[in-house]
């Protein structure tokens, strides 16, 4: 008898503790652990859409009408500055500039034969003032002649990049006709667009001014290894999509960037007194971002939230939180609005250390 009941109050004493330590993991898996928003000074990284052009671009076009009589250059060459790149036909100009030089050595021989004349008080003062006239009109003819058979070679006015050639050898051009265009890529011009909001953050904000360095991620989302300048802002907004253009300029020694590629700048901007969370803490349902918040009756509730901007591992909320909100950290996937939780509160400090983002 004495052993049936010390084996009766060994199992109840081993029934207890199961029931203790089953009791025990269930608080222990119910229990969530919370954050607050963490709110400092930080940066983040905003992209804006980008147009390149060369530093120098400009279209060659015909000065003189002609058969287009040489080409000397090919489609992509770089050619150096005064290098001849076409000649029009020259034969009409070289006889214009032949018989513009033959009247002035006319002119000349009218003009010495009326001053001697004049000396010898021939002939009035009018007539040899009339000779030399008649002089300076045939120069100006002949130097006219020389600039039109000039403009019967044309030259790279600087050095850079021959683009497409549309006409061949043997054609026919009007004066005005494009001939090509010379693009100068030793250095390149990005243009992007910003709203109203981050122009005044930019200049209002020290460190914005201060940092005008960006980067520029290609097509390829691959980044240029080196960096750009912001150099100079436009002067007005544009009225239909309230933004102003910036400009930025960026050095292209490999030759890699041409006139009329596209790729994103990338402007480290500043945010003051930011409110951070971690994104694991966020979920989304139809294009909205969402936290549970914990009340101080231990339920949860859904909360819509309004994202300023994304850094790695973190949001910054633009709006529907506060510094010392009780935000859900994890098992988000877990509960449902209005349940009753058990949490662990983790300072946000700490949080946002575990990550893989450093914010100093």
């Amino acid at each position: 008898m004495k052993k049936i009941t010390m084996l009766s109050g060994l199992c109840l004493l081993l029934y207890s503790a199961a029931c203790t330590t089953k009791k025990e993991e269930k608080e222990s898996a119910s229990r969530y652990a919370v954050t607050s928003p963490l709110q400092l000074d930080t940066s983040l990284v905003r992209s804006y859409v980008s147009q390149i052009h060369s530093i120098r671009n400009i279209e060659i076009r015909a000065q003189e009408k002609g058969y287009l009589q040489n080409i000397y250059v090919d489609e992509g060459q770089f050619v150096r500055a005064g290098q001849i790149l076409f000649r029009i036909m020259p034969k009409v100009y070289e006889a214009e500039h032949r018989k513009a030089l033959a009247e002035t050595r006319a002119a000349e021989i009218e003009l010495e034969n009326t001053k001697m004349l004049s000396d010898k008080n021939v002939v009035a003062k009018n007539e040899l003032a009339l000779a030399r006239a008649r002089l300076e009109q045939a120069k100006a003819s002949a130097s006219l002649a020389k600039l039109h058979l000039s403009f019967t070679e044309i030259r790279a006015p600087f050095n850079g990049t021959i683009d497409r050639i549309p006409l061949k050898p043997g054609s026919l051009i009007d004066e005005g006709e494009l001939l090509t265009s010379l693009s100068d890529n030793t250095q390149m011009f990005a243009y992007f667009n910003v709203s109203e909001p981050e122009y005044l953050d930019y200049q209002t904000n020290a460190g914005g001014r201060a940092n005008r360095k960006v980067q520029l991620l290609l097509a390829n989302n691959q980044q240029l290894p080196y960096p750009g300048i912001v150099e100079t802002i436009e002067s007005e907004f544009d009225s239909e999509t309230g933004n102003i253009a910036f400009r930025a300029r960026f050095p292209n020694p490999d030759h890699l960037l041409r006139n009329g590629e596209t790729g994103k700048v990338q402007m480290t901007v500043p945010v003051r007194n930011a409110l951070l969370i971690p994104q694991k803490a966020t979920y989304e349902i139809q294009d909205k971002t969402y936290v549970f918040l914990v009340g101080k009756d231990h339920k949860v509730h859904a909360r819509s939230i309004a994202i300023a901007g994304e850094i790695p591992d973190l949001y910054i909320v633009g709006s529907g939180l506060k510094p010392g909100d009780l935000v859900l950290l994890e098992g988000v996937q877990k509960v449902r609005d209005n349940d009753r939780i058990d949490y662990q509160f983790q300072a946000p400090g700490t949080v946002i250390s575990q990550l893989r983002l450093k914010t100093e």
